[in-house]
């Protein structure tokens, strides 16, 4: 088994763990240090079948849609998203759509082998979830459905060097959250309504299993890992026998995400959440060897339907130094083109084969002003420190303006191009 990297870590609080009445979603990336993490916005679209000949060719051949390494069938109509993806991927590793659903993934080895071919990445099932979706729950049916369908496989990063992994998700709406955990094509599933939970690259789910694969013990017992006796514990069963050196760390910041969650229980906020996220000693805001936090969100729900959904990214690596920006689905929603990585087409070195070949520059406006703001930050700590306190006080009338909003003081169209502005000023800052 190839060594696991110490990756991402996602938290959820519903009421009575949220001091307000609402969900809080958030999830930090960890990926390839040098890996690039855009945040793409794709409008709700209408997919018609088109011609008799087109929808024979999409049952029998998946001409429809092309995902990072193959094609599926496309569904009729796909919901607006906004998206915190790898540059290089068609997939995403956390994002939410216009029906108020998050979702993010976490990488997990088990018993189940993890097939070199490619199929489905973990994070292609993140944005496929999201655009077909309406809830939490339909998130999992459709995540669940295409895994049983597709399976998941292939390269995991922008590199030779094989990474392939299974996932685990958390599936976030306003009324309640799902931990899905995989392993092959297996699936099981654990409902959370209130109160705080998170995930790390483990297995979590022992014995309180709300939905499953309809083979998963079969399964199990045919490998000879279950003996059909006794209470069927799904974490028991399919942890590795020898998971990785960093598998085993990974435990230690699970234990510290979910001691940082019991502090805050029952005053839990996008502020709360963002101080978790940005935590050095838990390990939760990660650097460590090639693998470090590239993009962090935070999603505020709240119960109230009348309310829009607000949903917080940074687009650049290492939440510590820097800032959340507010994104609000409305009817003028554009794509932000300063946290939008350049496209290469046929030339990328992800669609020739063999794959990964070289390298492309993938870096947006934001990242590489954030880079230069980094260096500043190591050469001349006085400087880079008084540009941060000025970002983080940006930060801090954001969130403001957001609470005034949810409180009905101010109305939030007036908030629709927010996310716009704090991308263009973080740059004039920098610069």
């Amino acid at each position: 088994m190839a060594e696991a990297p110490m990756s991402c870590d996602c938290f959820v609080s519903l009421p009575p763990g949220s001091r307000d009445d609402h969900v809080i979603f958030g999830k930090n990336s960890d990926r390839p240090r040098d890996e690039v993490q855009e945040v793409a916005h794709y409008p709700a679209a209408s997919h018609p079948p088109g011609s008799m000949l087109e929808v024979f060719l999409s049952l029998f051949f998946f001409l429809n849609l092309q995902c990072t390494y193959i094609q599926i069938p496309q569904v009729e109509h796909t919901h607006a998203v906004i998206l915190s993806k790898p540059a290089w991927m068609w997939g995403a590793e956390m994002g939410a759509n216009d029906q108020g659903v998050c979702i993010g993934n976490e990488a997990v080895w088990t018993r189940a082998e993890v097939a070199p071919h490619e199929a489905l990445l973990g994070m292609d099932l993140v944005r496929l979830g999201l655009e077909r979706s309406d809830s939490a729950w339909a998130a999992l049916t459709v995540i669940s459905s295409l895994l049983e369908q597709h399976g998941q496989g292939g390269q995991c990063r922008e590199d030779p060097e094989p990474l392939c992994y299974h996932n685990t998700f958390l599936l976030v709406d306003r009324n309640e959250a799902w931990v899905l955990e995989t392993a092959g094509r297996l699936w099981v599933a654990q409902k959370v309504t209130e109160g705080v939970k998170n995930i790390s690259n483990q297995l979590t789910i022992g014995t309180e299993i709300s939905a499953e694969h309809r083979e998963l013990r079969s399964v199990a017992q045919a490998h000879g890992w279950w003996d059909g006796e006794g209470e069927f514990n799904f974490f028991k069963v399919f942890s590795p026998e020898n998971p990785p050196a960093r598998m085993e760390l990974a435990k230690r910041r699970y234990r510290g995400g979910t001691e940082l969650l019991q502090q805050h229980d029952g005053s839990v906020t996008a502020e709360v959440m963002m101080s978790i996220l940005r935590d050095k000693p838990s390990g939760i805001c990660m650097d460590s060897g090639g693998f470090c936090t590239t993009g962090s969100m935070v999603s505020v729900l709240p119960r109230d339907t009348s309310l829009p959904c607000i949903h917080f990214f940074t687009a650049t690596p290492d939440p510590s130094r820097s800032i959340f920006k507010p994104f609000i689905f409305s009817d003028c929603s554009a794509p932000v083109l300063r946290v939008v990585s350049p496209k290469f087409g046929p030339d990328d070195p992800v669609r020739k084969q063999p794959r990964f070949q070289s390298k492309v520059d993938r870096r947006h406006d934001l990242y590489k002003a954030h880079q230069v703001a980094l260096g500043t930050m190591e050469t001349n700590p006085d400087v880079g420190l008084a540009v941060y306190e000025i970002l983080r006080e940006l930060e801090s009338q954001c969130l403001s303006e957001i609470s005034a909003m949810l409180s009905g003081e101010i109305p939030g169209e007036e908030l629709g191009d927010l996310f716009f502005d704090c991308v263009d000023t973080e740059i004039k800052f920098y610069q």
